[in-house]
């Protein structure tokens, strides 16, 4: 059994905004948070999923394929992947091609875990591919990724939900209030 030594998940996080992490040299790569633009790096690497049925004969249990949850299993994986590689993280993935699979494999556990067969060992698989692919909070941290908040467009929003419907000249109490509300 290994001892000592840094392990994955022991110790507090690195925090990006704390002095101790740049004083280490750590720096996160800043992920863009409209995502990724474009078609998948390619086609559906897995092979065509498998949907049984059991059924019972003579009190023995036997699995049969059913062709139609197939079918719309194949097709919801389909769109799942085009979907994901839509994601901040799918930029990052785009440049480690070895991740493609592991991306797969999230996809199908993925729609397994949002059926009924789903198991508990099932769900568990679900969260480790999800940190391995930067897709929850500590996952995006162990990749050394942040998603890079859009500042410029919070700010022209909140600027046009500050203007005035109205095309008439603001009154001096309403430029006063204005700039009351403005300085708090």
């Amino acid at each position: 059994m290994a001892r000592g030594g840094a392990r994955n998940r022991s110790g507090p996080q690195a925090d990006p905004k704390s002095a101790r992490t740049a004083n280490r040299g750590l720096s996160y790569d800043q992920l863009p948070s409209e995502g990724r633009q474009g078609e998948p790096p390619l086609a559906w690497p897995l092979g065509r999923p498998a949907v049984y049925i059991e059924k019972f004969e003579n009190g023995k249990p036997i699995k049969e394929l059913d062709e139609e949850a197939t079918a719309e299993r194949e097709a919801q994986e389909q769109a799942l992947w085009a979907q994901v590689w839509t994601y901040p993280q799918a930029v990052a993935w785009e440049r480690e091609p070895w991740r493609w699979n592991i991306v797969a494999l999230w996809v199908r556990t993925f729609l397994v875990c949002a059926g009924p067969e789903a198991k508990a060992a099932d769900k568990s698989s679900l969260h480790r591919f999800g940190d391995q692919l930067g897709l929850t909070p500590a996952g995006l941290r162990e990749n050394g990724w942040m998603i890079a908040r859009d500042e410029v467009s919070e700010k022209r929003s909140e600027k046009e939900a500050a203007e005035p419907v109205s095309d008439r000249p603001l009154t001096a109490r309403e430029r006063r209030l204005a700039a009351v509300a403005d300085a708090k």
